[in-house]
C-alpha cells in the first residue's frame, strides 16, 4: 500500500505562508479585493487564482496563501460567495425578472448551472428558486 505524506503537505504549506510579510499580506489583500470587487472579475467563469496572480504580478501560491489568511478559505469559496451575493440580488431585482436561473448563474460567472445550484445550497441552505420564491413571497406580502 502505497504511503501518502499528507502532513509534510501540510506543513510545508504552513511554513509557505508564513513567509509573507505582513505588509506584502496587506498589499496583496488590498489588490484582492481590488481586482474582485471594484473590477468584478469573479463574473468571469474561467478567472482563477493562477490569473489573478498573473495580473498581480505575483504567483498564485502568494495569492492562495493571503486569501487563506485574510478571508480564511480557500480562493474557490471566496469567488463563489461574490458571485451568490450577486446572484441575491439579482434572484429579487425586478430588472432581472424574466431571467432564468441558468441566466443569472451565468451573469454572475458561473460556468454551469449545476454548479451554481450546489454553490447556492452550501452557502444558504436552500435552492436558488426556492430563495427566488420566498423573496417574491415577502415583497407580495409588504
Amino acid at each position: 500500500m502505497p504511503k501518502y505524506n499528507i502532513t509534510e503537505k501540510k506543513e510545508r504549506d504552513a511554513a509557505y505562508r508564513m513567509l509573507l510579510r505582513p505588509e506584502l499580506t496587506d498589499a496583496l489583500y488590498e489588490k484582492i479585493l481590488h481586482k474582485l470587487l471594484v473590477e468584478k472579475k469573479y463574473r468571469d467563469p474561467d478567472y482563477s487564482a493562477q490569473k489573478l496572480a498573473k495580473e498581480l504580478g505575483t504567483n498564485s501560491r502568494y495569492v492562495s496563501a493571503v486569501v487563506n489568511l485574510r478571508f480564511q478559505k480557500n480562493y474557490s469559496e471566496l469567488v463563489n460567495e461574490y458571485r451568490i451575493s450577486e446572484a441575491l440580488y439579482m434572484l429579487i431585482d425586478h430588472r432581472y425578472a424574466e431571467c432564468s436561473i441558468g441566466e443569472i448563474a451565468h451573469l454572475v460567472g458561473f460556468s454551469n448551472r449545476q454548479s451554481f445550484y450546489a454553490a447556492f445550497y452550501r452557502i444558504k441552505g436552500i435552492t436558488p428558486r426556492e430563495y427566488r420564491i420566498q423573496q417574491q413571497e415577502k415583497l407580495g406580502k409588504k
